[in-house]
């Protein structure tokens, strides 16, 4: 009897995936317009308490981003890199208003300048010497990234670092050996102290005067479901259930990563607990919580000029062209007819403008319709007045508990990606992951689905990332090489 409902929920679960208003995916596809801006696209904000990457005994709250959804390993010569011409930011805010306190942001440097070597069409492994990259910067790596970080807060802001490396592609074995195994060619991942993560890494994490850590550079994609098998018409993987149904959801892991194999670049921040302002809001069971409230945004200027004579020129002000701070809430949430007004909107404006679509969710519909055929949609799970979805998703930030010690990650004793569901807490009535903050690992789509089902745990079949998660800053794993990734499934 496990088994069959543990079926029928699953079901569900697909179907309301496949609904053509909603792409499940954490914010890789959000909305028509930043669809067609990859560089500018946030996948995902990861928002977490934890430990200095080195002084563990130095709380921190860790704010990882990810952006460019779907970067292929392989994709020579250029590879992926920042847009030069976009602002990438970070914001503290009040988590009851989602009010900006702070932000930290990011300005990337040229993508066509910088070139040891112009006269080649290698951008790595031939710069003014040949072979592989040993350092950053090295005379084999024709072009580095770097970037400027201000921090903005009020009235007064300042540069807090500058001319900062980012890491660079894991172009291979034979060119950045020290991301991979030596036989395999395979990029060594799941670090669980600063001393054994790769060079690279460890050299584009950097300290900046207020006593922040930064990193930038190309990562492992940390997100993970079977969204193709979802969209092909429910392919039969996602329907599998011969697993123990008494595993705490009955899949026997037959759901392949729809992500698996890509990398995404990832832009990061360490800030010191003590430096943060902390604010009581209501948490999700605790109603004294103390904290603060993270998203992230990516803006572009108003005007962009293009040259036949020329690279584009680009003037006036800033015009931000993606938001995100909960997963899958634009995505799932949110209708089509306002998906990019989200994205050029504030948390501010969430009250007003996107409450509708916690407070009635159409998922909650499709529950009833699908699983319960309930021809009218409206029963038995409510499809109005979803109180407790808002104070998730309203305003649009993910909320901090900062007064928790530091949370367990991916391979630490008591970790559950599905958070309170498995029984994670980090303290007294506090998730250990999302929706308080958000971890690396976390299985957003399962407690999302189970946060609006609210009568049983759903699940896509897919319970793990196909990358070993690092265990210290920037946490994300180590990218994958061109020459070694098999996205999804082999021909």
């Amino acid at each position: 009897m496990a088994a069959t409902n543990h079926r029928t929920w699953c079901l569900a679960a697909c179907v309301l995936f496949a609904h053509p208003a909603i792409a499940m995916a954490a914010s890789h596809s959000d909305a028509p317009l930043i669809k067609q801006d990859p560089q500018a696209n946030i996948t995902d904000v990861y928002a977490f308490i934890g430990t200095r990457y080195d002084d563990p005994n130095e709380k921190v709250l860790n704010v990882v981003v990810q952006t460019r959804p779907f970067s292929e390993p392989g994709d020579g010569v250029i590879y992926d890199r920042f847009a030069d011409d976009a602002l990438y930011s970070i914001h503290i805010t009040d988590p009851n208003t989602g009010d900006t306190i702070r932000r930290y942001d990011f300005r990337f440097s040229n993508v066509t300048s910088g070139l040891k070597n112009p006269n080649t069409i290698l951008s790595y492994g031939q710069g003014t010497q040949t072979g592989p990259i040993l350092t950053i910067g090295d005379a084999r790596q024709n072009y580095a990234q770097t970037y400027n970080v201000e921090r903005v807060e009020g009235s007064s802001s300042g540069s807090i670092g500058s001319d900062l490396v980012t890491a660079p592609p894991n172009v291979g074995v034979r060119v950045t050996p020290l991301y991979n195994d030596a036989s395999s060619g395979l990029a060594i991942s799941g670090a669980t102290q600063f001393s054994e993560l790769d060079s690279y890494t460890q050299q584009s994490i950097h300290d900046l005067v207020d006593g922040s850590a930064v990193f930038a550079g190309p990562r492992e994609d940390g997100f993970y479901a079977d969204i193709p098998g979802i969209f092909d018409l429910l392919d039969g993987r996602i329907l599998d259930n011969n697993g123990d149904p008494n595993d705490g959801l009955g899949q026997d892991g037959a759901g392949v990563d729809g992500f698996k194999g890509f990398n995404v670049l990832c832009y990061a921040l360490q800030i010191p607990v003590t430096s943060l302002p902390s604010f009581p809001y209501p948490g999700l069971f605790n109603p004294n919580s103390t904290g603060v409230g993270v998203y992230a945004s990516v803006s572009r200027r108003r005007i962009s000029i293009r040259r036949t004579n020329g690279p584009p020129v680009n003037a006036g002000p800033w015009v931000q062209v993606n938001r995100m701070g909960n997963p899958i809430f634009n995505e799932a949430l949110v209708a089509l007819q306002d998906k990019d007004n989200y994205n050029r909107t504030s948390p501010t404006d969430d009250l007003v403008n996107f409450s509708t679509y916690a407070e009635n969710p159409e998922l909650a519909f499709l529950i009833n319709f699908v699983l319960f055929g309930d021809s009218s949609g409206l029963n038995p799970i409510p499809t109005t007045g979803r109180t407790d979805l808002a104070a998730i998703y309203i305003p649009d930030v993910l909320r901090v508990d900062t007064s928790t010690a530091p949370v367990r990650l991916p391979g630490q004793s008591g970790f559950s990606r599905l958070s309170y569901l498995g029984g994670d807490d980090a303290g007294p009535s506090i998730p250990a992951g999302w929706p308080n903050g958000r971890r690396i690992g976390d299985d957003v789509i399962d407690i999302a689905l189970s946060a609006v089902a609210t009568i049983g745990i759903v699940g896509d079949n897919v319970a793990a990332n196909d990358q070993l998660y690092n265990q210290v800053f920037p946490y994300l794993g180590t990218p994958h090489a061109g020459p070694t990734v098999n996205q999804r499934q082999a021909p």
